[in-house]
């Protein structure tokens, strides 16, 4: 039972356990304090060498007789050629592409395991997409530095962000012609939920965040001047209120603690949120000044987190998927790309979030085609398998626009997996009983026997040498796997 709580630990603060993990044989308690230790430090993601002028940061802030499309390049149209704008397109497909691997990388690999899962989480919650490269690398640190820290630091320097201001087009929101669109996500998707407030604590609160904006260095900026001073009403309070007087007075709700939690919990815990859970845990974050790290060591000490009812009963979103099969099984690929065109086959995509509401998650992440995908992948990348993905158009890629032919991925991937830990996992286990003790391990909900006997089967039939990875690819196969 503690090597079951102790991977469930593993899988929902992280990506996933390592046999090192299960061989050390930590309590739950000691793990959670050990997963903690090593997320105090921050090591910011390091972004991509791209040239001059892709490196230009965010658009300056329109006038208000010059309209922008909050998504469009720093450099007008007519500025570029054809052949000028293709390659600028191609420099912020790779920079992206190159960040996205990088964190996936991360993911997999670094001992800060709490701090990254947290920052994927916010990565949902504050979900943001912009053309920007360095923008959306600055809001990701952001996110990483802020994890575990208070959420009121936090909502303030993600609505100061310049990709957030620009994504939810604040930059367009002045005085005599306020933007409603950031106010109203603030607080139906970042803080109360919808129901909370009313149309006209939209409209004030709008009101409030004008002249919120950044340079063209890319760093938030408080235009003045755009700034509707005049008195505001908001949440039956009254006064000249600014951007931060309005966080501040969401976060004296106790409703945006509920919120939250029930958001944390619906990620780490389970689909379907407990009120008798939920509740004293939204008290003590009230309580705390909103301290995330405090949050989550109550979270995961508690005793149901351990039920039977939450262990292996999530769907692994699809980087969760990935991320775990590269930290379980030390995977490598020398060509990152095949990385992309996953995500992109499973539904999910980092730095590329559908909308601002972020991915629905639970179910949704299965249905025919993707759940296909994931029961082929293990033998894609521990095989060589060849495989064929069609990708669908996405009017949120950084291509959207390409023939059937250029979203169509045929080929082999040379993918490279460490098993000699799983081998001395396995070593004082007679070898009839391995499958068995290996499923122990790489699955979270019990086998059932007939998927036991299948693998049983499989491993009797493959040459000595090829036993150990049968019995991997043919486990990580089932469906069984896709829960965490």
């Amino acid at each position: 039972m503690n090597q079951q709580q102790l991977q469930h630990l593993y899988w929902r603060a992280g990506f996933g356990p390592r046999p090192a993990d299960v061989a050390a044989n930590l309590s739950p308690r000691k793990a959670l304090r050990q997963l903690l230790r090593d997320s105090a430090t921050v090591e910011p993601l390091q972004g991509p060498q791209m040239q001059a002028a892709e490196m230009q940061a965010m658009p300056p802030a329109p006038t208000p007789d010059l309209r922008q499309d909050p998504q469009a390049p720093a450099l007008r149209k007519g500025e570029l050629t054809p052949a000028q704008r293709k390659e600028q397109n191609r420099q912020i497909r790779e920079a992206f592409y190159e960040m996205n691997t990088g964190w996936l990388a991360r993911m997999a690999t670094s001992p800060a395991q709490l701090r990254e899962k947290l920052t994927f989480f916010w990565h949902g919650h504050f979900a943001c997409r912009v053309r920007r490269p360095a923008a959306a690398l600055q809001l990701n640190n952001t996110l990483r530095r802020l994890a575990l820290g208070k959420f009121g630091d936090l909502l303030l320097a993600v609505s100061k962000e310049p990709a957030m201001l620009q994504f939810l087009n604040n930059q367009q929101n002045r005085k005599q012609r306020p933007n409603e669109n950031f106010a109203r996500e603030v607080m139906e998707l970042f803080t109360m939920g919808r129901g909370h407030y009313s149309e006209q604590d939209v409209k004030e609160a709008a009101r409030a965040f004008t002249g919120w904006s950044y340079d063209a260095q890319g760093q938030f900026t408080f235009r003045e001047r755009q700034h509707d001073a005049g008195p505001k009403t908001f949440l039956g309070r009254t006064g000249n209120f600014g951007g931060e007087d309005i966080l501040n007075i969401i976060l004296e709700q106790p409703q945006t603690a509920e919120f939250l939690t029930t958001k944390l919990y619906r990620f780490f815990v389970n689909d379907t949120p407990n009120p008798a859970h939920i509740q004293p845990l939204a008290r003590a974050f009230f309580q705390s000044n909103y301290d995330i790290q405090d949050l989550v060591e109550r979270l995961f000490s508690a005793d149901w987190f351990y039920d039977a009812a939450h262990v292996g009963t999530r769907i692994k979103s699809p980087i969760e998927l990935l991320a775990g099969i590269k930290r379980t099984l030390g995977v490598e690929l020398p060509d990152k790309r095949p990385l992309i065109v996953f995500q992109k086959a499973l539904g999910q995509t980092l730095f590329e979030p559908p909308n601002v509401a972020g991915w629905a998650g639970g179910r949704t992440w299965i249905d025919s085609s993707t759940l296909l995908f994931r029961l082929q992948l293990p033998q894609v990348l521990l095989r060589n398998a060849e495989i064929s993905i069609s990708l669908k158009e996405d009017e949120n890629d950084l291509d959207p626009q390409v023939a059937r032919s250029a979203r169509t991925f045929r080929q082999q991937v040379q993918a490279q997996a460490k098993l000699a830990p799983l081998g001395l996992l396995l070593a004082n286990t007679p070898e009839a009983q391995q499958p068995a003790e290996l499923s122990r391990f790489l699955l979270q909900a019990p086998i059932r026997p007939d998927n036991l006997q299948l693998v049983q089967q499989a491993a009797r039939q493959a040459p000595a040498d090829g036993r150990l990875r049968t019995m991997v690819t043919s486990l990580l196969s089932l469906p069984e796997y896709q829960l965490m």
